[in-house]
């Protein structure tokens, strides 16, 4: 079970690894997430940035090192890791690598009540889909063999993963465009009449129809 963090904005995590490198003020370490595409990762809210630094430091996992003037530029603040920030840090990357969690996509919440479309629309829908991921998945598998040449995997894998996730989703949404175009997907006749009827089928006649070949 996920642990109930002090600071749980996962922001939070990728401000404690980028100050694992170096002290930095909050400018440069937004400047560093952008550089290695962090943004890619995870949602960033670009505004609340010093929001979480400041929850970092009250809660004890980063400090002010040193307080710096560039020019005539307003002061800024220096921050480092503490040994308790790199323990909240360490843990908290084990606990996301090492125990799967429930994840609500959009595509499953869509899902959920894809019944209130009809058949057709949602084929055009899927298809329409399935174009993007595939110019998309394209796309990604040829940055990565770029980067592959410049770039050690290590800080590639969460790319791959990205891909590989987005793959996994072509493929799925590629076979169940095959059931509704051939029509062998259980239910459809139902699910088809409830919107040339008006007359929303009941969960019987969903049951009732079996797959066809």
């Amino acid at each position: 079970m996920a642990k109930r963090r002090k600071v749980g904005n996962l922001l939070g995590l990728h401000l404690m690894a980028t100050l694992s490198m170096q002290d930095m003020h909050p400018y440069e370490m937004a400047a560093q997430l952008r550089a290695f595409g962090k943004d890619q990762d995870i949602k960033i809210q670009w505004g609340s940035l010093y929001t979480v630094v400041q929850n970092l430091e009250k809660h004890g996992f980063i400090e002010a090192a040193e307080t710096v003037r560039e020019g005539r530029r307003p002061e800024r603040t220096v921050y480092r890791l503490t040994d308790a920030g790199r323990h909240e840090m360490t843990d908290w990357v084990r606990e996301l690598v090492g125990e799967p969690d429930r994840e609500y996509p959009k595509l499953r919440a869509a899902l959920s009540v894809v019944g209130v479309l009809a058949p057709d629309e949602v084929i055009e829908l899927l298809d329409q889909r399935l174009g993007i991921l595939t110019v998309e998945n394209e796309a990604a598998r040829a940055g990565l063999r770029a980067a592959g040449h410049e770039v050690p995997r290590l800080f590639l894998i969460e790319a791959e993963y990205a891909l590989a996730i987005r793959e996994a989703e072509a493929t799925w949404v590629g076979g169940l465009l095959g059931e509704l175009r051939s029509g062998s997907m259980a239910g459809l006749s139902a699910w088809r009449r409830s919107h040339e009827t008006g007359e929303f089928a009941g969960l019987a006649d969903f049951l009732k129809e079996e797959p066809q070949p």
